[in-house]
């Protein structure tokens, strides 16, 4: 996963943008207009983290936020052209990563391999929501940070 992360962030860098903006300008790209949380829930990252791309991204003018006129308390997310554009640009990137990845390899085993993670998703997926784990969750990274930092100093490392 990282080096197909590396691949893809070489190729977007080259056009200014974050690997960290990646999956919010995908899901956007399919469903412009989501609220902050559904955006957060789509991309799979905590609020926090999708607040500061946010932000970010509203800064190099991908995106804009805006209160719909039958919800005065929530802000949607929209992409601005220059948002939209990318889609053009960033797309085919991610299709090179994909093929220089299976290059050489089967189409058969590019497809079993294709359906062994898809299960595997899908079995974290459940796993996550079965009545076992409601008990946990995932804490945010300040919280994780916290956490490291208790055990740290209980370790004399501090």
């Amino acid at each position: 996963m990282r080096a197909l992360d590396r691949a893809l962030q070489m190729r977007l860098a080259e056009h200014s943008v974050s690997l960290g903006h990646w999956p919010f300008l995908r899901v956007l790209w399919a469903a412009d207009g989501l609220t902050q949380r559904e955006l957060s829930r789509e991309a799979g990252v905590m609020e926090p983290t999708t607040f500061a791309a946010l932000k970010a991204m509203e800064s190099l003018g991908y995106v804009v936020r805006r209160q719909l006129a039958d919800n005065r308390r929530k802000n949607h997310i929209f992409l601005t052209a220059k948002g939209r554009r990318l889609e053009r640009t960033l797309i085919p990137l991610a299709e090179e990563v994909n093929r220089v990845a299976v290059r050489g390899v089967p189409d058969d085993a590019v497809a079993a391999t294709r359906g062994t993670l898809l299960a595997v998703l899908e079995n974290l997926a459940a796993d996550e929501l079965h009545p076992d784990n409601r008990r946990r969750r995932r804490p945010s990274t300040r919280e994780l940070g916290r956490l490291v930092d208790t055990a740290d100093a209980g370790n004399g490392r501090r």
